[in-house]
């Protein structure tokens, strides 16, 4: 995608990014993290921002730093980067709420067809997987590169 994002800053494994957000409320550390889970191949993407006491996620903050889209961008390039050193990996993700789970899914609606290009992505409905849609509610997401 061929949209505006912040600087990343990752370590070697590309398991771990930071960038800062920028906007009315100030400069905001971010953290994007994939971790292993049981399954192989499969990571889970957790995001939000960086706590400054732990270091930690803190995906319960709403920022509201006018920069939506930007930071979805920028969330976006991370799979990207990680894809290409994992390209087998199956990533995972779904938002710490309801609400932030329909901004995803209003955000991979926007990018759809240049998401398509690069990546097969589904979403979970009542339990089930099927092809991301425009329009249909989902609990979470999957996407993994296609092969070239």
């Amino acid at each position: 995608m061929k949209l505006e994002r912040y600087e990343l800053k990752a370590e070697k494994s590309l398991m771990v990014f930071e960038f800062v957000s920028e906007g009315p409320r100030g400069e905001i550390p971010k953290l994007v993290q994939f971790g292993e889970t049981n399954l192989k191949d499969f990571y889970n993407l957790a995001f939000g921002d960086k706590d400054s006491a732990t270091g930690e996620i803190n995906d319960s903050v709403v920022s509201n730093n006018n920069d939506s889209d930007k930071v979805l961008a920028t969330v976006v390039a991370t799979v990207y980067a990680f894809t290409d050193k994992h390209p087998e990996a199956w990533v995972y993700a779904t938002g710490s709420t309801r609400s932030r789970t329909r901004l995803y899914r209003m955000g991979l609606t926007k990018y759809l067809s240049e998401i398509g290009e690069d990546f097969d992505l589904y979403g979970q409905k009542e339990g089930e997987w099927e092809n991301f849609e425009k329009g249909v509610e989902y609990e979470a997401f999957l996407a993994q590169k296609k092969n070239d």
